[in-house]
């Protein structure tokens, strides 16, 4: 599985598709365990360029703390409530069918659920 570059990388943050070949890490990149992180990264990628100009607007320096404050907690929640649907996107962008990525994350959550569940009863039910 190949990682695309930090240029690639950056197209794919802002929604752009990549080629062929990291079909399989596209995949990988929205079902990994820590999806969310990365997601999050994505969305500070994006949020950081917006930010860093209205830090140099005129005003006084706390005003533009705070609005930049607002603006990336604002994107950044957003962003992660729409997490699942926008992996589910980039998944079927990259020719994968629709529902793909929550499949294959219930699929690995259905693995380490059951030796969760196998633990509990051998502690609790025994």
């Amino acid at each position: 599985m190949r990682r695309p570059g930090p240029v690639r990388w950056v197209w794919y943050a802002a929604g752009g598709r990549l080629p062929e070949r990291y079909r399989e890490w596209v995949l990988h990149d929205v079902t990994a365990r820590h999806y969310l992180w990365r997601h999050a990264a994505r969305t500070a990628v994006l949020i950081a360029p917006l930010v860093s100009v209205w830090l140099l607007l005129p005003g006084p320096l706390w005003l533009r703390l705070v609005l930049c404050l607002m603006a990336a907690l604002v994107g950044g929640f957003y962003s992660l409530a729409y997490a699942d649907e926008n992996c589910e996107n980039r998944v079927a962008r990259h020719g994968f069918a629709h529902g793909t990525a929550a499949a294959t994350r219930k699929a690995a959550r259905a693995e380490r659920d059951a030796v969760l569940h196998e633990r509990y009863r051998a502690r609790y039910r025994s």
